[in-house]
C-alpha cells in the first residue's frame, strides 16, 4: 500500500511539473496590446477541418473597439460574464461550482470560463476538454488581465469569436445574418448575436432553434434594461423587433458543403481620429426622456476621468 501510495504521489509531483514546465513554455500575450498587432490562427468548420482565420486589423471584417456598440458590448458581458469586471481572468465561485456540477455528473460539460478565459482559448488553444487545456486557459487568461486592459479583451473577444459557419466574429456575424456594419446593430441584433453565443452550431442556432435564441435574446434584452443599458422605451421598441434573417438557410446550406477558405485581406482598419478605442462601452440609457446616460445604474462607473473599470489593468 505504501508503494502505491508513493507512486501515486510521483505520478501527480510528476504531473505539476510537467504542466509547469508547459505553462512556462506558453506563447507571450504582450503583444496583443498593440492593436496594430496581426497573428494567424486556425479555426475549424462545421465539417471538422480547420481553416487560417486572420487575428487583427488585416482581417477585413477587424472591428476596432469604438466601432463595436456599447449594447453589443454589454449584452456579451451581462450574458457571458457578469463578474467580468471583478475578476483578474478566472472566477474562483464559478470554477468551485462548476468542478461541484461535473463531479455530480461525472462529465466536463461545464467550464466556468470567463470572456478572458474563451479569449485565451480562441488564440492560442485547442478546443479540448482536458483538465490539462483547462489549467493552461486559466494561466493565459490571468497573463492577460496583467498585460491588456479589459476593453481590449472584449474588442479581441468579439472579434474571434464563432457566430456561424465559417463565421467568425461581430465584423462578420453582423453582415452575414443582418447585412450590416456592426455599428448599425439594433440593440435586439445585440441581443441576437449574443445569445448565439453559448453554441451557435447546434443549441442556439437560429436556423433550427430560432425560438430558443429569441428567448435568449430576450433575457438578454432584460438584463440590459435592468443594468440602465436600455430605456424603458428602447427596451419595449427592442422586444417588440423581430430580427430579419429570412432566406439565409439555403446560404448556411451552400457554405456548409462548400466551406470557404479565409484569405489574408488587403487593407487595415484605422481607428478614427479622436474617438476612445478603449475603457468600459457607454451606456446609452434612456434617451427618450433626455436623462443622462452616466446617471443610469450600473456595475461600475462609466467613463470617468481617470480610470474606468475596463481599462484596468
Amino acid at each position: 500500500m505504501k508503494r502505491i501510495i508513493l507512486f501515486i504521489l510521483l505520478a501527480i509531483a510528476g504531473y505539476f511539473a510537467w504542466l509547469g514546465l508547459s505553462l512556462a513554455l506558453m506563447p507571450p500575450v504582450s503583444g496583443l496590446a498593440d492593436r496594430k498587432f496581426g497573428m494567424t490562427v486556425q479555426v475549424k468548420d462545421w465539417q471538422g477541418n480547420y481553416h487560417p482565420f486572420v487575428v487583427g486589423p488585416r482581417n477585413r471584417y477587424w472591428v476596432p473597439s469604438n466601432r463595436i456598440p456599447a449594447e453589443m458590448k454589454w449584452a456579451v458581458i451581462l450574458a457571458e460574464d457578469a463578474n467580468f469586471y471583478g475578476h483578474e481572468g478566472f472566477d474562483v465561485k464559478a470554477i468551485k461550482e462548476a468542478i461541484k456540477y461535473d463531479l455530480e455528473k461525472k462529465s466536463l460539460k461545464r467550464g466556468a470560463s470567463t470572456i478572458t478565459q474563451q479569449t485565451a482559448k480562441n488564440l492560442f488553444l485547442s478546443r479540448e476538454k482536458t483538465i490539462t487545456r483547462k489549467f493552461k486557459e486559466i494561466y493565459l487568461a490571468w497573463r492577460m488581465e496583467q498585460e491588456l486592459t479589459k476593453g481590449r479583451i472584449i474588442e479581441l473577444y468579439l472579434n474571434v469569436v464563432e457566430l456561424g459557419p465559417m463565421v467568425y466574429g461581430i465584423g462578420h456575424g453582423s453582415r452575414y445574418y443582418f447585412g450590416k456594419q456592426p455599428s448599425s446593430l439594433t440593440p435586439r441584433e445585440c441581443a441576437f448575436l449574443a445569445a448565439m453565443l453559448p453554441g451557435p452550431r447546434v443549441a442556439y442556432n437560429p436556423y433550427k432553434n430560432l425560438g430558443k435564441v429569441l428567448k435568449r435574446s430576450d433575457m438578454i434584452l432584460k438584463l440590459l434594461r435592468r443594468k440602465g443599458v436600455l430605456g424603458e422605451t428602447e427596451y419595449q421598441a427592442a422586444l417588440a423587433e423581430q430580427p430579419n434573417i429570412a432566406g439565409l438557410q439555403r446560404k448556411v446550406d451552400r457554405i456548409i458543403a462548400q466551406p470557404p477558405v479565409f484569405t489574408s485581406p488587403s487593407s487595415a482598419v484605422k481607428e478614427p481620429a479622436g474617438e476612445p478605442v478603449d475603457g468600459q462601452p457607454e451606456r446609452p440609457g434612456a434617451r427618450e426622456n433626455g436623462t443622462p446616460a452616466e446617471q443610469y445604474p450600473a456595475s461600475a462607473p462609466l467613463n470617468s476621468a481617470t480610470e474606468t473599470p475596463m481599462e484596468k489593468k
